[in-house]
């Protein structure tokens, strides 16, 4: 857990006091409080995390449930306004999100797999049990409710998809042959 936080820490310009830093310090807390195997020591933990989703998760207005995957590098670009993500969430690796992001359900069963190297731009909501490929930038103001394929440009809302962009194609081929 604390190799993860300082990672979030220089990710996010070592501030203490940066939003986001402090929304995945609750999200990191939250994990490690689930995962003790003492039943005492997990139920003060819970509450804990409990008290400071109420302070400190009602201020910045970043919602990510300790039941989220997170993959390694997430950052959150901008924390002014609001970031939901639902707990059945699997995020990849080195994933950017913008302010005022939802990822969810769709009013429905299942929720979105987001891939690795993946931008959701401001505004955007992803929803459903969707997959979304690697390498995929979404624009802002963009609603996915469908899967959007490896090394794609998604924007609009409903998305319109710009799949196989020939940038982002030949740094995969590099990627590979490395």
């Amino acid at each position: 857990m604390w190799r993860e936080i300082r990672k979030d820490y220089e990710r996010h310009g070592r501030r203490c006091t940066d939003p986001a830093f402090v929304s995945l310090a609750v999200y990191r807390y939250g994990r490690w409080a689930r995962q003790r195997r003492n039943p005492a020591a997990r139920w003060l933990a819970n509450k804990i995390y409990g008290l400071m989703c109420l302070f400190i998760l009602n201020v910045t207005k970043v919602w990510i449930p300790p039941e989220v995957t997170l993959g390694e590098g997430f950052h959150i670009i901008h924390a002014e306004g609001s970031l939901s993500i639902h707990p059945d969430v699997v995020i990849g690796d080195r994933c950017g999100v913008m302010h005022n992001v939802t990822v969810g359900t769709n009013m429905g069963p299942g929720a979105p797999k987001i891939g690795d190297d993946v931008f959701i731009g401001v505004n955007s909501t992803v929803l459903g049990r969707i997959r979304i490929g690697n390498r995929v930038r979404i624009g802002a103001n963009t609603a996915v409710t469908t899967n959007v394929p490896d090394d794609s440009i998604v924007v609009g809302s409903p998305a319109r998809i710009f799949p196989n962009l020939p940038i982002f194609a030949q740094k995969a081929k590099k990627d590979h042959k490395a």
